[in-house]
């Protein structure tokens, strides 16, 4: 297996990058179509013009992760598009690089705090935020200004 590098969207990747995301969210039995998700035809709208970021990352030039900033008010962020090919998960700390790159770009642009929400069903994904720092949150904790997906019921805040 090649090495794998994080770096920033490009259009070039949009079709793997809904495509990713779109099968591993039917792995899970979560029920969520590209047209619930927008966003993903929008990346660079959606996420980079509005003060957040978007990555990929990549293995022999093809998308095994994703990882989305959204730049909320009051020194806020959101986590979001969170993703790793099964392939590329565990040992292969795709989570983690991908994590920690969003975490670098935040203290450097300032950011306090990061949020996201998160299905019950992904244990694993509970686990690993859990293991990286974030607290467990209700959802009344969560900024006014962040977009809750009808199918979060899981809520996680880090201080960064």
């Amino acid at each position: 297996m090649s090495e794998i590098t994080i770096t920033p969207f490009k259009k070039q990747y949009e079709s793997e990058v809904v495509d990713l995301i779109i099968s591993i969210q039917n792995d899970f039995g979560v029920d969520v179509t590209l047209e619930d998700q927008p966003d993903l035809l929008q990346i660079e709208e959606e996420y980079i013009h509005t003060g957040g970021n978007f990555w990929v990352a990549l293995s022999e030039n093809h998308v095994v992760g994703t990882i989305a900033l959204v730049k909320l008010e009051n020194g806020n962020g959101a986590i979001k598009k969170m993703f790793a090919a099964p392939a590329f998960r565990g040992e292969k700390q795709l989570g983690k690089k991908l994590l920690d790159t969003l975490i670098s770009y935040c203290k450097d642009q300032g950011y306090k705090e990061l949020y996201l929400g998160t299905v019950n069903v992904l244990i694993a994904a509970q686990k690993f935020y859990k293991k990286n720092g974030f607290v467990e949150c209700s959802k009344a904790d969560m900024p006014k200004d962040y977009h809750i997906m009808d199918v979060d019921n899981v809520f996680f805040k880090k201080t960064i």
